[in-house]
């Protein structure tokens, strides 16, 4: 059987949708699809117009990361630097993420890259939320000058520096548990054993 008959024998189609609760910028709503072979079922969605996650690195190849309480998770995290597109209330558009990516550097390090790689982007929890994270590689790094922009009102942030290794080991050995966190790390692992080899 080919990829596409597999995917149309999946394909799930939207009938209707009921929002339930419309948030800062998330939304929650009740989907009812049909499948292919005609059966009407229900998806609870969470909306999210996406995200970017940076993993900057310093000229001493050390990884810039964030500690935050997370209230959901009710513990300090220790995080790459990330944050939420944002949307513009009057259109509905939402922000490009090589906008968004150098701002939450920016907002959440105090710091500015020169040089920026976009590694990938991928569903942060596709079983039920639309929340597509754009992955990049920030390098070249420069404190921001006096204009900089600061982290948002509800955030309390502590920066930490990690040789990008010891990072890594974080991860590994569940000191770092956050998904995105994880991907951007274990990705940058790879990259800079490729570099050495």
């Amino acid at each position: 059987m080919t990829e596409e008959a597999s995917t149309d024998r999946l394909r799930e189609r939207v009938v209707s949708s009921r929002v339930l609760h419309k948030g800062h910028y998330l939304t929650f709503r009740i989907d009812t699809i049909e499948r292919a072979d005609g059966t009407v079922r229900e998806r609870d969605v969470c909306g999210h117009p996406g995200a970017v996650a940076i993993v900057a690195l310093d000229e001493a190849d050390r990884v810039l990361l964030v500690r935050q309480w997370r209230s959901p998770a009710g513990r300090a995290m220790l995080e790459i630097p990330a944050g939420t597109l944002d949307v513009n209330p009057a259109t509905g558009a939402v922000e490009e993420p090589t906008f968004a990516a150098p701002r939450e550097l920016e907002e959440e390090t105090g710091y500015r890259a020169e040089r920026w790689q976009l590694l990938g982007s991928f569903w942060t929890a596709p079983g039920f939320a639309t929340e597509l994270m754009h992955l990049y590689l920030a390098s070249d790094l420069r404190p921001a000058a006096a204009d900089r922009r600061g982290p948002d009102e509800d955030e309390r942030l502590e920066l930490e520096r990690l040789p990008w290794h010891e990072a890594v080991a974080a991860a590994e050995s569940g000191a770092i548990v956050d998904a995105k966190s994880i991907v951007g790390l274990f990705w940058l692992a790879r990259l800079m054993e490729v570099d050495r080899a």
